[in-house]
């Protein structure tokens, strides 16, 4: 998994609350084994019009949102299902952080587990990123996860709390098999402890 130790990016502003996992990536599109080949599902129900063109006046569809690698929306966000295709696809498309007041848990879970970091702020400090990513050309933050701060370059800054098992597996870029993989000669010595035992028994 990728380390997030510090990201600069510019932000795509989804002013919306609730939006759920099935928006995020509808369940049409869950068939893949693979982890990749998401993105271009991701929000597809906004992002497409009925004849299937893109929707001119969705975020993501606009040009000047077209680099984004840092989203910012409502509260509860990835409510709804389980499907960590969600995280996914919000990967695949580029996304490397997302900032909302809050966060569905289970989806904030799966964020750790695929290296996207889930920020959470208060609503008014949320409400300015997607207010200065709406009215700013181009406008790029930085998620610092060392020191816990987001802030940008016209004097916005603000501090996010995160636990530190979650700050520590993003920084080192640990999922559930690279967290197993740090104790691997514990688990060597283990299992040969445990062939010589059965070994003795067997005798």
């Amino acid at each position: 998994m990728k380390p997030f130790r510090v990201h600069k990016g510019q932000v795509a502003p989804l002013d919306r609350a609730n939006v759920d996992t099935d928006q995020i990536i509808p369940k049409q599109f869950l068939k893949r084994i693979e982890r990749t080949g998401f993105g271009e599902f991701l929000f597809f129900d906004w992002r497409r019009a009925k004849d299937g063109s893109p929707d001119p006046s969705f975020v993501l569809n606009q040009p000047r949102y077209a680099d984004a690698t840092i989203l910012v929306a409502g509260k509860n966000f990835g409510c709804g299902s389980s499907r960590e295709h969600a995280v996914w696809a919000l990967d695949d498309f580029g996304f490397r952080a997302v900032i909302a007041p809050s966060f569905a848990d289970i989806f904030a879970n799966n964020c750790v587990k695929n290296g996207v970091l889930a920020v959470v702020l208060n609503d008014v400090e949320a409400g300015e990123i997607v207010r200065r990513a709406t009215e700013m050309p181009d406008y790029e933050i930085t998620v610092d996860l060392e020191q816990r701060r987001v802030h940008d370059q016209q004097g916005f800054s603000a501090a996010f709390e995160i636990d530190e098992f979650t700050r520590h597996c993003l920084l080192e870029g640990l999922d559930d098999i690279g967290l197993t993989l740090q104790h691997e000669s514990e688990i060597a010595a283990y299992e040969a402890r445990n062939s010589v035992s059965q070994t003795s028994t067997s005798e």
